[in-house]
């Protein structure tokens, strides 16, 4: 049963504030290396296609793992995997300003992922245990503000870094957050009262690895390999395969990773799915938009960044009132009128153009934060009040899987349908590039707005209340 406002934890808001300073971790370190890649790759000589496995190692082993992590906290408790996680996290980012070549660096940054991931899939976990239902939306919103103040000056914070310093202190800048977030969580971060001997699914989390690795991979270099090609479609069939194995076993296993039981609840599974479709939409947007600025307006790089804060800005100032305002309002409506929002400002910005004013785009930037703000918090009150309480971990670490792989697919979605579109203008019309551009980036903003679209019918359906067997 849920919280009431009984047994409502007095020191709650503390215990939040220290998940929300692990919670920062991720974004900040994430944004901050995308801003250095260049210059790792002038430092180390080497080029971008390597240069990018920095970013990409991280991306696979974070989407890979978390889910695994969430089953972990059920089992061993939220804060022994936080405070494992925090620790990881800190000492490998040291590790990582000490690297003394690139494929050392990569290594790491997939240590630094493994870390990342279990404070982000145990983090919306320790929340929903802390507060009562009647708080849930307002702190897993305010929650929300740690990640968004993190996308939001990650990119500032890494063109400050390297401008006083070398590449080393946008990796050491973690250590002293993580020690801060460390000793926190270790004095505040209340331990599990009642923890029953589980066994862990093995089996399961291997099937998982792969059928998620697989398919991310596939996701995140299909464009540049072929998605038609003998390594793409070989990927696919091993990602396919493994997924349909993982459901196998767990319908079968005694203790199940993730119990697909879960899925049975329709808030639960149609918020999910609401939640991975705005991910991709938003992602597919936010990827080609910097192209658009640079490539075709002719912004330079530190313009190109204030103007692309401005979305994370708008989430960081609204995601807080979103959540309180789906404790009293309830969470259905709320998420549809968000992700509605987001289909129509998606379709807005089809409108833009080669002429277009930094006020054209930043107004359109600003309201799809505020909409995206609208929705997810909503939507993650309804995802975590939606599960048991003896499966928080397994529930928050769905959710995070959803986030990275909706991010991944965006990315590749956006990737496929611009080259699609462009190609084809190019063909019929090779000088005319700006309209080729244009075309490529209003056709996968409607493919975009389409999916976000199909998220706002699922949080329609969905129903706004939880049956009390799962409370």
């Amino acid at each position: 049963m849920e919280n009431s406002e009984a047994t409502a934890n007095p020191r709650r808001w503390v215990i939040l504030a220290a998940v929300m300073l692990s919670a920062i971790l991720g974004p900040i370190d994430g944004s901050v290396v995308n801003v250095a890649l260049p210059t790792l790759s002038a430092a180390f000589h080497t080029g971008m296609n390597t240069v990018g496995w920095v970013s990409m190692a991280y991306l696979l082993v974070l989407g890979t793992l978390i889910l695994t992590y969430g089953r972990l906290g059920d089992m061993f408790g939220f804060r022994r995997v936080l405070l494992a996680g925090v620790a990881i996290f800190t000492l490998s980012s040291a590790a990582c300003a000490l690297a003394p070549n690139i494929y050392v660096l990569i290594f790491f940054r997939a240590i630094q992922a493994a870390g990342a991931g279990m404070f982000m899939a145990v983090g919306p976990a320790i929340i929903t245990a802390t507060f009562p239902p009647y708080e849930r939306g307002r702190a897993l919103g305010i929650n929300a503000m740690s990640i968004a103040t993190g996308l939001a000056f990650g990119p500032a914070l890494g063109g400050l870094l390297l401008t006083v310093s070398t590449w080393h202190a946008i990796f050491l800048i973690n250590v002293p957050i993580g020690l801060s977030s460390l000793v926190w969580s270790y004095h505040v971060v209340p331990a599990p009262e009642h923890l029953t001997r589980q066994q862990f699914d093995l089996g399961g989390a291997v099937l998982g690895f792969v059928a998620l690795g697989s398919l991310l991979l596939v996701g995140s270099y299909g464009e540049e390999w072929g998605f038609v090609s003998p390594l793409s479609i070989g990927l696919s069939a091993l990602g396919v395969a493994a997924l349909a194995a993982f459901m196998w076993w767990e319908v079968r296993a005694a203790q199940p990773m993730l119990d697909l039981a879960l899925f049975r609840n329709r808030v639960f599974s149609a918020a999910n799915l609401a939640a991975f479709l705005n991910f991709t939409a938003q992602n597919a947007m936010l990827f080609l938009i910097p192209f658009y600025l640079q490539q075709l307006l002719g912004y330079d790089p530190g313009h190109v960044g204030l103007v692309m804060t401005i979305t994370a800005v708008a989430t960081l100032l609204v995601a807080p009132l979103a959540g309180s305002l789906s404790d009293r309002l309830g969470t259905q409506w709320l998420a549809f009128a968000g992700q509605s929002l987001v289909t129509a400002i998606l379709l807005a910005m089809t409108r833009l153009g080669p002429q277009s004013r930094t006020f054209d785009i930043g107004w359109r930037l600003f309201a799809f934060g505020v909409c995206l703000a609208l929705f997810q918090s909503p939507n993650n009150s309804a995802v975590m009040g939606s599960v048991p309480r003896h499966r928080l971990g397994v529930g928050s670490g769905v959710l995070a899987t959803v986030r990275n792989v909706g991010m991944v697919f965006g990315i590749a979605l956006s990737t496929a349908v611009f080259n699609w579109q462009y190609q084809w203008h190019i063909q019929n019309n090779p000088a005319a590039t700006a309209q080729a551009f244009m075309s490529g980036l209003r056709a996968a903003l409607v493919a975009a707005a389409i999916l976000a679209g199909i998220g706002a019918l699922a949080s329609l359906v969905r129903g706004d209340t939880v049956p009390a067997a799962v409370k």
